[in-house]
């Protein structure tokens, strides 16, 4: 069945509104982790735009440990859909449908993720959200929050397609002295273990999935806040040989 023909009246007063963005260590997308709550080491902030950032809208929420937060794929709004996609997962071969999917490339760019609330945030009189283990690219645009309950969003009888494992780290990281040595001293301007994020944004290997069994001489570069992080991979190990501040 074709789409139903929408009334431009309809449509506008059905268009979605960002209540806040989310700012997080992934600067890029190569990086970001592909599922939530993989990278415990990462943290972000949720500025709320007014009137949504209004303390009262937040009265209650600490008392729930994890929230749902609905975003937009704004850098793929104006991107193509397709019915069939590569998901990583699957070594970037095999062929799913997108509704069978994870993928950020959709109908209407619409992701959702479920996060670790740390803390609801109040300074002058106006809300702020402090997540972790986001898999959110900085700068997105937040649409949604919502509480997640056990009862209703967990199920113990689930099936999870070619998902059922979690992914486990591939790369044994090595960080070499002079890396090791300019991260500890940049680490101090930075939210989180600056050095533990890195090793294990890393650890879940961030190159392309087609990459990951073959032999590889490229030198990657990672992008954290504004960080770019080099390193290599071979034999099953990443070495990490630098790290740069790039200037604003």
């Amino acid at each position: 069945m074709p789409a139903p023909t929408i009334n431009p009246r309809e449509e506008s007063s059905n268009s979605l509104q960002a209540i806040g963005v989310l700012h997080s260590p992934f600067t890029e997308k190569f990086g970001i982790p592909r599922q939530a709550n993989l990278i415990t080491s990462a943290y972000a902030e949720i500025e709320l735009y007014p009137p949504y950032n209004d303390p009262d809208a937040f009265h209650g929420l600490e008392a729930f440990s994890h929230i749902w937060l609905s975003f937009s794929f704004h850098l793929n709004a104006d991107k193509p859909w397709r019915p069939m996609i590569r998901p990583p997962r699957l070594g970037g071969n095999k062929k799913i449908g997108v509704f069978a999917s994870r993928s950020p490339f959709r109908p209407n760019s619409l992701g959702q993720s479920l996060v670790e609330l740390r803390e609801v945030r109040i300074q002058n009189n106006q809300a702020s959200l402090i997540i972790a283990c986001p898999d959110i690219l900085d700068g997105t645009p937040i649409l949604d929050i919502k509480p997640y309950i056990d009862y209703a969003d967990a199920t113990s009888d689930s099936r999870c397609g070619f998902a059922e494992e979690p992914p486990k780290p591939r790369l044994k990281v090595v960080l070499n002295k002079p890396f090791k040595d300019k991260a500890q001293q940049l680490s101090s301007s930075y939210p989180d273990d600056l050095l533990a994020l890195i090793v294990e944004v890393i650890s879940y290997d961030p190159r392309p999935a087609y990459k990951q069994d073959q032999e590889d001489e490229k030198l990657y570069k990672l992008r954290l806040y504004d960080l770019d992080i080099s390193f290599s991979v071979e034999d099953g190990f990443a070495t990490i040989s630098d790290i740069e501040k790039q200037l604003s």
